[in-house]
């Protein structure tokens, strides 16, 4: 420990451009490691921050919730089994809303969840909803940033429906957008709605307005008043009325559930047509979620590498320049282990010591980055970060610490004399 703590005060210069070649790769790894939590967050909010141990999903949807539907049958057996309170209903569909007095259109995702139920967040502002909340939703905090208030109506672009946010929710997002949360009442409206409007616009594009009695297939029959043009009973193509004795049952994406190992085995044998998922599936399966992750976990995995080669260039290089000096040492009976020693000794103390002031930098950085840019950075991340930093940089000190070791005292007091 001497001997290294000797050195590095005697060549300054040489060791500081190490160490801020240090601080400068290890700055890079916790901020692109800082981004990539904030980013995987920021897609899975929602879904992460649940209570859920599983969800139940409509087969062969590939663990996707938008391409899953499971009806009120599937959520009994699914609470018969598990429990009345541990199996939730969970609707979920990506729409484009504006507030009503702007042409400003935001990208959301709308979650279908009981209130009150554990899948329903914590309103941070204003009001939270219930079961009878006509028209109202709550929302995330990103929205905010849209100019959307307490009391903005909101209208949706595909169905035409209007919701008043009465609270705000905070972390809560889908595949990067705001989630708007609304209950199973708006839930049932909403779909009613989309279904009117496929049905309207069906008719619309084949009717020609002349009253001739006219019959249009889309799947099922949809027939017109004769010799009025007006819609009597339209159906859509999946079978669903919509106008007069139009069916009110909901239609859900998932059924999201509390319970252990041996009632999913249960619920799997309940619900032979679904497959159950777990929370770790269901944020895999989001879109774009394992590329976005995959890239920057690429750039991770090869920043690590680059800080080992650098230093083992470096270290190999110093350890080059100093091959008489070791051979002196060993001349006068110094052992392979303490010199080994004292090579990795001066890679531990810079690698510790660059990564305090990055960590410093890291932490100043994000107190100025702008709320829109994703960033999280915890203790343990940041601790497991840290700790494969320093485990990468004592590896590559091995190929200078196996040099120092091969070094033949004679052979390099020879080349001192000569």
């Amino acid at each position: 420990m001497y001997l290294a703590i000797r050195e590095m005060r005697f060549a300054k210069g040489r060791y500081a451009l190490i160490a801020t070649i240090m601080v400068l790769v290890s700055f890079l790894v916790l901020f692109v490691t800082g981004l990539a939590q904030g980013l995987s967050y920021d897609n899975a909010a929602s879904i992460k921050n649940m209570a859920a141990t599983h969800f139940v999903l409509e087969q062969d949807s590939n663990h996707r919730f938008t391409r899953s539907q499971l009806g009120q049958q599937e959520l009994n057996e699914a609470r018969a089994v598990v429990g009345q309170d541990n199996a939730e209903p969970l609707g979920v569909r990506m729409t484009t809303v504006s507030p009503a007095d702007d042409s400003k259109k935001i990208d959301v995702t709308l979650f279908m969840v009981n209130p009150g139920s554990w899948l329903a967040p914590a309103v941070t502002e204003g009001k939270a909803i219930n079961d009878q909340s006509a028209g109202q939703v709550v929302v995330d905090q990103k929205l905010e940033k849209s100019g959307v208030t307490i009391g903005t109506v909101l209208v949706d672009q595909a169905s035409g429906t209007e919701w008043t946010v009465s609270g705000f929710v905070q972390n809560e997002s889908f595949s990067h957008a705001p989630v708007v949360f609304l209950n199973e009442q708006e839930w049932i409206a909403l779909q009613a709605g989309s279904r009117t409007m496929q049905a309207a616009s069906a008719i619309g594009g084949a009717d020609t307005g002349t009253g001739t009695g006219t019959s249009i297939s889309t799947g099922s029959e949809v027939h017109t008043a004769a010799g009025t043009g007006n819609e009597k009973n339209a159906t859509s193509a999946d079978g669903t009325g919509t106008s007069s004795g139009a069916e009110r049952a909901p239609v859900y994406n998932a059924i999201a559930v509390k319970g252990s190992d041996d009632q999913v085995s249960g619920l799997s044998a309940a619900l032979p047509k679904t497959e159950i998922i777990t929370k770790s599936d269901a944020v895999s399966a989001i879109p774009g979620y394992k590329e976005e992750q995959g890239s920057l976990l690429m750039m991770i995995a090869f920043l690590y590498v680059i800080s080992a080669f650098v230093l083992a260039v470096f270290f190999y290089v110093i350890t080059i320049q100093k091959t008489s000096q070791f051979g002196i040492l060993k001349a006068i009976g110094t052992r392979n282990g303490y010199l080994a020693g004292s090579v990795s000794l001066q890679v531990l103390l810079l690698s510790v010591g660059s990564l305090v002031i990055s960590v410093l930098l890291v932490r100043l950085f994000e107190s100025v980055l702008p709320a829109s840019m994703p960033f999280q950075l915890g203790i343990s991340t940041l601790a497991l970060t840290c700790a494969l930093f320093i485990l990468m940089s004592m590896a590559g000190s091995l190929f200078s610490v196996w040099k120092v070791t091969k070094i033949d005292a004679l052979d390099a007091i020879g080349r001192t004399a000569a």
